[in-house]
């Protein structure tokens, strides 16, 4: 039994989500809420890896066979965060010249089981 939950075009960058993912992946989900929880106030990203998180656990506990799942046994099987879109923006320069300014989207993708 297993569970899946995901967040598209989330507005930060993937590698400082993937900083927060690497150190949850493969921990039972009780460990990994206690450790993004204290994760909070050095990093943003935690929080937004703590949401989905919490989302895939209530996916798990929703479905007919993971209704009486305990959240000792169940484990964060894999996370991925990956690129997403890119959004463009021009900044206005001197002279009449434009800089582009890229910003960087990211999804998440939590996959919670036994």
């Amino acid at each position: 039994m297993q569970s899946i939950a995901k967040a598209k075009s989330i507005r930060h960058s993937a590698m400082r989500l993937r900083q927060v993912a690497d150190i949850v992946r493969g921990r039972s989900v009780e460990e990994s809420l206690a450790i993004l929880s204290i994760m909070k106030n050095t990093k943003k990203g935690a929080e937004i890896v703590e949401g989905v998180l919490k989302s895939a656990v209530a996916n798990l506990q929703n479905s007919d066979e993971g209704a009486s799942a305990d959240l000792e046994i169940v484990k964060v099987k894999t996370i991925t965060v990956d690129k997403g879109p890119l959004m463009k923006r021009i900044r206005a320069r001197a002279q009449g010249r434009a800089f582009r300014i890229h910003k960087n989207l990211s999804h998440v993708t939590v996959v919670v089981g036994d």
